[in-house]
């Protein structure tokens, strides 16, 4: 159908983005497959119209808005992780008493003008499908989601501040600036509007499902995208939660137990805007597929009769029947707690290995885990939206 559209939103998690990746890669095997199309000449920007990510999920997100096969931006998260997340104990401990970031983000700078080039922008012909970035203006104080619709607000070409003419790189960084590992971003747009930015992931659009579903959809972004379940789809890939609740206990004393203590509280509420992001995605849209939110809701997929834990399936009221919600939804993700990761089978694997935003140490981990619950994929799930297209 002509007017139908495919969103695409991946979390922020640091180097645990190579989880998301194993879900990624298995989407673009399975999605290629069920269109008939070779998967060496298939790329998910092929299948996506719009792709939003932050901090981590900006870099894969970029990635895949280029054009880039799934099994390059793996290589690139294998390779690069030592130079995107270098340093140890030692080396966090001084940076703290030294008021200095945890790790220098030069080294980011570099593998980013690598990867996209140092002129490519967010301007038409750069990209394969539409782009947003989750950003926060530390000098505006607010969140700032910056998108490649050309016709947004501050995207004319005719303005000069315009938003397009970010250098794709610069974009990705300011969105990966996470507080106590690197420096801010500072982004000069012209000579009347410079501006500070830290990471995405502490706006309430770590998950940016929600907000990518606004921006395609509501008039005052200015694309317009019609709503309805065989007209919209919405796949939201996480890279694994880690909830730091402490039993109401405090894991350190005098000037660590201040740190430890804001750390923890920014943890907590990235950790509790996500679930609320994937809550409003259930509700407002019809949920496919998704991990039970809590005791009291459920999946909130929508079925015509009891929630069966050993058959998610079962009861299920068919896509066949409309039930009058704004898009399919999609919600692939994983709870990095030890009790889950045994019952997926890694009890060789401890939960506080994997848990850190740089575990460069434990990618293999990483990459296991993110495989084993991509084999949760059905890409059926979504069937309205597997058609055939010309290339």
């Amino acid at each position: 159908m002509k007017d139908q559209h495919k969103l695409l939103s991946i979390d922020g998690g640091g180097i645990r983005g190579v989880l998301a990746l194993e879900l990624l890669d298995r989407l673009e095997r399975d999605i290629a497959a069920a269109q008939g199309i070779p998967r060496e000449e298939f790329r998910l920007s092929d299948f996506f119209n719009y792709v939003s990510g932050t901090s981590t999920g900006a870099v894969v997100a970029a990635c895949i808005a280029r054009g880039m096969p799934v099994s390059e931006i793996k290589d690139f998260y294998w390779n690069s992780g030592p130079d995107m997340f270098p340093g140890g104990w030692f080396k966090q401990k001084w940076s703290l008493l030294t008021k200095q970031s945890k790790f220098d983000a030069g080294r980011l700078e570099v593998q980013f003008k690598k990867m996209f080039g140092e002129q490519t922008t967010l301007e038409p012909g750069n990209l394969k499908c539409h782009l947003m970035c989750v950003t926060r203006n530390q000098s505006t104080d607010s969140p700032w989601p910056i998108s490649s619709n050309p016709d947004a607000k501050y995207n004319r070409q005719d303005y000069a501040g315009s938003n397009l003419k970010i250098p794709l790189w610069q974009l990705v960084r300011a969105s990966a600036a996470a507080p106590f590992v690197y420096q801010p971003e500072v982004i000069e747009l012209d000579a009347d509007h410079k501006f500070v930015f830290l990471d995405g992931g502490v706006t309430p659009y770590n998950n940016s499902a929600w907000q990518l579903f606004r921006m395609a959809t509501a008039k005052e972004y200015n694309m317009n995208w019609p709503t309805g379940e065989d007209k919209l789809l919405l796949v939201s890939v996480g890279t694994g939660t880690s909830p730091k609740g402490d039993d109401g206990k405090f894991l350190a004393r005098g000037f660590m137990r201040a740190y430890v203590t804001a750390k923890q509280t920014i943890g907590l509420l990235i950790q509790s805007m996500m679930v609320d992001q994937d809550t409003n995605c259930r509700q407002v849209g019809r949920c496919v597929h998704g991990a039970k939110l809590d005791a009291e809701i459920g999946d909130m997929i929508p079925r015509d009769g009891k929630y069966d834990p050993n058959d998610t399936y079962k009861n299920r009221i068919p896509l066949s029947q409309d039930l009058g919600r704004s898009f399919l939804y999609a919600r692939y993700n994983v709870h990095l707690e030890q009790k889950e990761l045994d019952r997926l089978g890694f009890s060789d694997v401890k939960a506080k290995t994997v848990q850190k935003l740089d575990s460069v140490k434990y990618i293999e981990d990483l990459k296991r885990i993110g495989a084993r619950v991509a084999e949760d994929i059905n890409v059926h799930d979504f069937a309205p939206f597997l058609k055939k297209r010309p290339f």
